[in-house]
């Protein structure tokens, strides 16, 4: 993974995640910093500019009674207009996530006073799409390999660590697994053989 990954912040659903979280911020009335930590598609898009998502799915860093009728209206590159929203129901439980996943969420600024935005790292947002691994979240895993941004022997190994902390029945989680890594090389592959 690069030092410091570079966001995309200047694309339409980042403009628009922008004024969402603007306006969380003032709905809110904040009186101290909150961290927000995106992951989902959007935190996806951050990174490589080619996830189209209107969801929001971000944990918060303390306790807020969320409003379930913020939304933004953009318009994207290709024209089309999209509706930006905070989901309300994301719940990282449900995700596999490494016991330290906050701790290395990098930060990225969407110049806000009260909301401090961090991201999920690559290799975490990878991590957190095998419980699930539908198809977007194949295409996710594929695409943050493609960027460089990670490669399936990290995602193997924060997987496995993760899968340690992980209550249930982990045959399904470690078939994914299987798949996800699969998908990461696949993907390596095309990008060191374009064609």
């Amino acid at each position: 993974m690069p030092a410091k990954p570079e966001f995309h912040t200047r694309t339409a659903l980042a403009t628009g995640l922008q004024a969402l979280l603007r306006q969380l911020e003032e709905r809110l009335a904040l009186s101290q910093t909150v961290n927000v930590y995106l992951a989902g598609g959007m935190a996806v898009h951050l990174y490589t500019a080619n996830r189209v998502t209107t969801d929001v799915d971000a944990e918060f860093g303390g306790r807020l009674l969320l409003p379930n009728d913020l939304m933004v209206e953009v318009t994207l590159e290709d024209g089309s207009p999209q509706v930006v929203y905070l989901d309300t129901n994301y719940n990282p439980t449900f995700a596999l996530l490494h016991p330290d996943y906050l701790d290395d969420a990098l930060p990225v600024d969407l110049g806000l006073q009260q909301l401090q935005v961090r991201v999920l790292s690559p290799v975490d947002l990878a991590v957190s799409k095998i419980a699930r691994l539908a198809d977007n979240d194949k295409e996710d895993i594929a695409a943050l390999v493609r960027h460089g941004l990670t490669h399936a022997d990290e995602i193997e190994q924060r997987a496995n660590a993760a899968l340690a902390g992980y209550i249930g029945g982990q045959a399904m989680l470690r078939l994914n697994l299987r798949d996800a890594l699969a998908l990461a090389r696949a993907a390596a592959v095309d990008v060191s053989h374009p064609g």
